[in-house]
Protein backbone atom coordinates (compact mmCIF):
# COMPACT_ATOMS: atom_id res chain seq x y z
CA UNK A 1 0.00 0.00 0.00
CA UNK A 2 1.48 3.32 -1.11
CA UNK A 3 0.29 6.30 0.94
CA UNK A 4 0.02 9.53 -1.03
CA UNK A 5 -1.77 11.55 1.65
CA UNK A 6 -3.93 10.84 4.69
CA UNK A 7 -6.97 10.23 2.45
CA UNK A 8 -5.32 8.94 -0.71
CA UNK A 9 -3.60 5.58 -1.16
CA UNK A 10 -2.57 3.33 -4.05
CA UNK A 11 -2.46 -0.42 -4.18
CA UNK A 12 0.95 -2.00 -4.80
CA UNK A 13 -0.52 -3.84 -7.79
CA UNK A 14 -1.19 -0.52 -9.59
CA UNK A 15 2.54 0.26 -9.74
CA UNK A 16 4.88 -1.91 -11.79
CA UNK A 17 8.53 -1.85 -10.72
CA UNK A 18 11.36 -3.67 -12.45
CA UNK A 19 15.06 -3.74 -11.58
CA UNK A 20 17.43 -2.68 -14.36
CA UNK A 21 21.11 -1.94 -14.59
CA UNK A 22 22.06 1.59 -13.66
CA UNK A 23 23.91 3.88 -16.02
CA UNK A 24 27.04 5.90 -15.37
CA UNK A 25 30.14 5.38 -13.28
CA UNK A 26 30.28 2.62 -10.72
CA UNK A 27 33.20 0.39 -11.58
CA UNK A 28 32.87 -3.32 -12.20
CA UNK A 29 29.80 -3.61 -9.95
CA UNK A 30 27.61 -1.57 -12.32
CA UNK A 31 27.89 -4.26 -15.02
CA UNK A 32 26.59 -7.13 -12.91
CA UNK A 33 24.08 -5.69 -10.40
CA UNK A 34 20.60 -4.45 -11.35
CA UNK A 35 20.21 -1.69 -8.78
CA UNK A 36 18.19 0.89 -10.70
CA UNK A 37 14.38 0.80 -10.57
CA UNK A 38 12.10 1.37 -13.55
CA UNK A 39 8.64 2.39 -12.26
CA UNK A 40 5.54 2.37 -14.48
CA UNK A 41 2.19 3.74 -13.30
CA UNK A 42 -0.88 3.70 -15.55
CA UNK A 43 -2.78 6.84 -14.55
CA UNK A 44 -6.02 6.13 -16.43
CA UNK A 45 -6.32 2.56 -15.03
CA UNK A 46 -5.55 3.61 -11.45
CA UNK A 47 -7.95 3.90 -8.51
CA UNK A 48 -7.34 7.65 -8.13
CA UNK A 49 -10.34 10.02 -8.12
CA UNK A 50 -11.33 11.27 -11.58
CA UNK A 51 -10.42 14.98 -11.06
CA UNK A 52 -6.88 14.03 -9.97
CA UNK A 53 -6.52 11.67 -12.95
CA UNK A 54 -7.53 14.49 -15.31
CA UNK A 55 -4.99 16.89 -13.76
CA UNK A 56 -2.23 14.27 -13.98
CA UNK A 57 -3.03 13.42 -17.61
CA UNK A 58 -3.21 17.07 -18.62
CA UNK A 59 0.16 17.89 -17.03
CA UNK A 60 3.01 18.55 -19.43
CA UNK A 61 5.40 16.17 -17.70
CA UNK A 62 7.91 14.49 -20.02
CA UNK A 63 7.74 11.32 -17.92
CA UNK A 64 4.11 10.82 -19.00
CA UNK A 65 3.65 8.85 -22.23
CA UNK A 66 0.93 9.45 -24.83
CA UNK A 67 -0.91 6.39 -23.49
CA UNK A 68 -1.10 7.95 -20.01
CA UNK A 69 1.61 5.84 -18.36
CA UNK A 70 3.96 7.59 -15.93
CA UNK A 71 7.51 6.21 -16.36
CA UNK A 72 10.18 6.93 -13.76
CA UNK A 73 13.76 5.75 -13.45
CA UNK A 74 15.38 5.80 -10.01
CA UNK A 75 19.14 5.23 -9.92
CA UNK A 76 20.45 7.75 -7.41
CA UNK A 77 21.44 5.17 -4.80
CA UNK A 78 23.68 2.10 -4.80
CA UNK A 79 21.11 -0.35 -3.47
CA UNK A 80 17.96 -1.56 -5.14
CA UNK A 81 15.86 -1.04 -2.02
CA UNK A 82 16.87 2.61 -1.64
CA UNK A 83 16.09 3.23 -5.32
CA UNK A 84 12.72 1.50 -4.88
CA UNK A 85 11.84 3.78 -1.95
CA UNK A 86 13.05 6.81 -3.92
CA UNK A 87 10.87 5.90 -6.91
CA UNK A 88 7.77 5.44 -4.75
CA UNK A 89 8.43 8.73 -2.96
CA UNK A 90 8.85 10.62 -6.25
CA UNK A 91 5.62 9.10 -7.58
CA UNK A 92 3.79 10.17 -4.40
CA UNK A 93 5.17 13.72 -4.69
CA UNK A 94 4.04 13.91 -8.34
CA UNK A 95 0.50 12.84 -7.41
CA UNK A 96 0.42 15.18 -4.37
CA UNK A 97 1.29 18.11 -6.63
CA UNK A 98 -1.80 17.33 -8.72
CA UNK A 99 -4.09 17.26 -5.67
CA UNK A 100 -3.43 20.94 -4.95
CA UNK A 101 -5.86 23.13 -6.89
CA UNK A 102 -4.41 26.47 -7.88
CA UNK A 103 -6.49 29.55 -7.16
CA UNK A 104 -7.85 31.30 -10.22
CA UNK A 105 -6.05 34.56 -10.88
CA UNK A 106 -8.11 37.74 -10.54
CA UNK A 107 -7.03 40.32 -13.09
CA UNK A 108 -6.36 43.69 -11.46
CA UNK A 109 -6.77 47.18 -12.91
CA UNK A 110 -4.48 50.18 -12.61
CA UNK A 111 -6.06 52.85 -10.41
CA UNK A 112 -7.20 56.15 -11.88
CA UNK A 113 -4.78 58.07 -9.63
CA UNK A 114 -1.82 55.98 -10.87
CA UNK A 115 -2.78 56.74 -14.49
CA UNK A 116 -2.98 60.50 -13.74
CA UNK A 117 0.40 60.49 -11.91
CA UNK A 118 2.03 58.63 -14.82
CA UNK A 119 0.68 61.15 -17.32
CA UNK A 120 1.85 64.10 -15.18
CA UNK A 121 5.35 62.58 -14.84
CA UNK A 122 5.55 62.07 -18.61
CA UNK A 123 4.52 65.69 -19.24
CA UNK A 124 7.08 66.96 -16.70
CA UNK A 125 9.84 64.87 -18.32
CA UNK A 126 8.82 66.13 -21.77
CA UNK A 127 9.05 69.78 -20.63
CA UNK A 128 12.50 69.17 -19.11
CA UNK A 129 13.77 67.67 -22.36
CA UNK A 130 12.21 70.47 -24.42
CA UNK A 131 14.12 73.06 -22.32
CA UNK A 132 17.43 71.33 -23.20
CA UNK A 133 16.99 71.92 -26.92
CA UNK A 134 18.77 74.71 -28.78
CA UNK A 135 16.86 77.90 -29.09
CA UNK A 136 16.12 78.85 -32.70
CA UNK A 137 16.37 82.55 -33.56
Amino acid sequence: MIEISSRLTLEDSEVEMTAIRAQGAGGQNVNKVSSAIHLRFDVSASSLPEPIKQRLLSSRDTRLTNEGVFVLKAQNFRTQEQNRLDAVQRLAEWIQAATKVQKKRKPTKISKGAKVRRKENKQKQSKQKALRKKIDM
